[in-house]
C-alpha cells in the first residue's frame, strides 16, 4: 500500500498522462532519459576518491544518493527498484560512447515530448511541478509492479455519457 503522500503525487501525475499512447511513450522515454542524465552527470568529476568505481566522486554518485533518499522515503520497495536501476546506469553510461549518450538523450526527449504534444495535448507535468521529474520513474515502476492501478478513465476507456 502506497503512503498517502506518494499516492497523492501519483494521482496528480496521472492527470497529465491520460492518453494510453502518451503513457507508452513514457515507458520508452523515461528509462532512456534516466540513463542519459545519470551518464552525463557521471562526466562531472568532483573529487578523487580511490575506493569509488572509476576513482572519482562524480555528480552522478551525489545525485543518485540524494534521489535514492527521496525514492526510498516515498516508497521502500519501489524506491529500491528505482535506486538500483539508477545505480546500474553509472557503469552502463561509462560503457557507452559520448555520441551514443547524446543520441539517447535526443531520442528519449523527442519521444517524451511527442507523447505530450501529439497525444496528450498537455505540457509535461514537471513543467509546473519539478518534483514530477522524480515522480515519473517511480510512477512507471509502480505501474509495472501493480502497486498503482489506473482507474477506468486513465486506462483509455471511453467516457460514459450521463
Amino acid at each position: 500500500m502506497l503512503k498517502p503522500h506518494t499516492q497523492a503525487l501519483f494521482d496528480e501525475y496521472i492527470s497529465s498522462h491520460q492518453h494510453p499512447t502518451n503513457r507508452l511513450t513514457h515507458k520508452i522515454a523515461i528509462p532512456l532519459i534516466v540513463l542519459h542524465i545519470v551518464a552525463m552527470l557521471d562526466w562531472v568529476r568532483l573529487a578523487s576518491v580511490p575506493w569509488l568505481p572509476g576513482g572519482s566522486l562524480t555528480l552522478a554518485f551525489v545525485s543518485w544518493f540524494l534521489a535514492s533518499i527521496w525514492y526510498l522515503r516515498a516508497d521502500a520497495k519501489l524506491g529500491l527498484i528505482v535506486s538500483v536501476a539508477m545505480a546500474l546506469c553509472i557503469p552502463l553510461g561509462r560503457l557507452l560512447p559520448v555520441w551514443t549518450v547524446v543520441g539517447i538523450a535526443i531520442f528519449g526527449w523527442l519521444v517524451q515530448l511527442a507523447g505530450h504534444a501529439v497525444w496528450e495535448k498537455k505540457s509535461p507535468s514537471f513543467f509546473t511541478n519539478l518534483i514530477h521529474a522524480l515522480v515519473g520513474p517511480l510512477f512507471f515502476v509502480a505501474l509495472l509492479t501493480g502497486d498503482y492501478k489506473l482507474g477506468p478513465q486513465a486506462q483509455g476507456a471511453p467516457e460514459v455519457a450521463r
